[in-house]
């Protein structure tokens, strides 16, 4: 009886260090998680206070262009009233795709083209869209390593005790992103 009674003893002490350990790796991964994604929110903000130069730098030459820029600032603010990370993702999509519009018509204003404010603004908007990608890819991976830890037998016996619930990923919705570029000599 003191052997069966020891050995027990000893199960429910090794659970109790198994389960301790486990919900710390949860809590490191959720933290790192929740450090990558806020890198993302950095850089979005980042876009987001630079959108506004950049319509005015551009007001200023189109005039007949209103509803390009207008449709900018509408997708700015809707950018910064999401809230979760699919309709932030949808938002900063949409971001996209305006500001692609608008340099577009700014192709065909010479003197807006050569401003070196618009210059200026459309090279930090570029690096701006790089650190987004780089910041996006960090918290897909992060997100990727929780949520395997999340789902994976035997630490989801302590996720689901602790209520750790999976994230969803950093998605680009724009089909134009995914298309390999078209190139004609």
């Amino acid at each position: 009886m003191g052997t069966f009674f020891l050995g027990m003893l000893v199960f429910a002490g090794l659970a109790s260090i198994w389960a301790a350990m486990t919900y710390n790796v949860l809590i490191r991964m959720k933290l790192r998680t929740d450090n990558a994604w806020s890198q993302i929110d950095v850089q979005l903000k980042r876009r987001h206070d630079l959108i506004p130069n950049l319509v005015e730098t551009a007001k200023a030459y189109m005039g007949y262009e209103n509803k390009t820029l207008q449709e900018v600032i509408k997708a700015r603010t809707q950018a910064t009233q999401a809230a979760s990370v699919k309709d932030v993702a949808s938002s900063e999509n949409l971001i996209t795709s305006s500001l692609r519009s608008l340099f577009a018509v700014v192709e065909s204003y010479p003197d807006l083209k050569a401003n070196q404010n618009m210059l200026r603004l459309q090279e930090e908007l570029s690096s701006t869209e790089n650190r987004i990608s780089f910041a996006r890819q960090n918290y897909n991976d992060e997100t990727a390593n929780y949520n395997t830890v999340v789902r994976s037998f035997p630490s989801n016996l302590i996720a689901v005790s602790f209520n750790f619930g999976q994230r969803e990923f950093f998605e680009i919705e724009d089909t134009a992103h995914r298309e390999t570029p078209k190139v004609a000599f």
